[in-house]
C-alpha cells in the first residue's frame, strides 16, 4: 500500500512538472497582434493605394484616368479642328484677294488698251464726217461706216460706253470746259458744243469730254 501511495504521488509530481514545461512554453510562443503585423515582411503588407486600387474607390480612380484620357484626345481633336478652319479662312481670304487683284489687273489692262484704240474711233469719225454728201452712198465710205459701227460694237461689248455732252447739264465729273459761249437759247451751265468725245469704262472715267459751256 506504501509503494502504492508513492507511486501516485511520484506520477502527480511529474504530471505537475509536465504542466509547468508546457504553460512556459506557450507563453513563449504566444504573440500579440501589434509584434505579429510588425513581423511580417513589407512585401506582404498592402499599402493604402494598392488596398484602395482593389476596392471601389480604387475602381473610381481608374475611371477619372480613363476620363483624364479622354478628354486629353478631345484637346487634340478640338486644337486640330480649330487649325483647319483657320487654314480654311486663310485659304479663303487668299482666294478672295487673288481674284480681286486678277479683276484689277483685267481692268488696268483693258483700260489701257482701249485708251490707245480711242484715237483710232475719233480719226474714223473725222474720216466719215469729212466725206461729201454724193460720196457717202460709195463703196469707200460705206466701208469706213461698217468698220466704225463694228469697233463700236466691240467696245460696247468690253462695257464702253460715250459721255453725252450737247445739250446736258455741265457736270465736272464727266465733261471738261475748255469755252463759254453766250446762247439765249440754251440755259446757264449747259453744254452748248462737244469739241472731243468722253468716254467711260464702266463706271470710270476713260477720256473727258472735251466742251463749251453757254453762259
Amino acid at each position: 500500500m506504501e509503494e502504492k501511495k508513492e507511486l501516485e504521488k511520484e506520477l502527480e509530481k511529474e504530471e505537475a512538472m509536465e504542466e509547468e514545461v508546457l504553460t512556459e512554453a506557450a507563453e513563449e510562443t504566444e504573440e500579440t497582434p501589434e509584434e505579429t503585423a510588425a513581423e511580417s515582411s513589407p512585401e506582404e503588407q498592402e499599402s493604402p493605394e494598392e488596398a484602395e486600387q482593389a476596392t471601389g474607390p480604387g475602381e473610381k480612380k481608374g475611371f477619372f484616368k480613363k476620363r483624364e484620357k479622354k478628354d486629353k484626345r478631345d484637346e487634340q481633336i478640338a486644337e486640330l479642328t480649330d487649325k483647319v478652319k483657320r487654314q480654311l479662312a486663310e485659304f479663303e481670304n487668299f482666294r478672295n484677294r487673288t481674284e480681286k487683284e486678277k479683276s484689277h489687273m483685267y481692268a488696268v489692262g483693258a483700260r489701257d488698251v482701249i485708251e490707245k484704240i480711242l484715237p483710232v474711233v475719233d480719226n474714223f469719225e473725222r474720216g466719215i464726217k469729212s466725206v461729201p454728201e454724193e460720196e457717202k452712198e460709195g463703196p469707200v465710205a460705206s466701208g469706213m461706216e461698217m468698220i466704225y459701227k463694228q469697233l463700236m460694237t466691240v467696245l460696247t461689248d468690253l462695257g464702253v460706253t460715250p459721255i453725252e455732252a450737247v445739250g446736258q447739264e455741265f457736270d465736272p465729273n464727266l465733261h471738261n470746259a475748255v469755252m463759254h459761249v453766250e446762247n439765249e437759247e440754251l440755259g446757264e451751265n449747259i453744254v452748248a458744243e462737244e469739241f472731243q468725245k468722253g468716254y467711260q469704262y464702266k463706271d470710270a472715267v476713260l477720256r473727258y469730254s472735251m466742251v463749251s459751256v453757254a453762259n
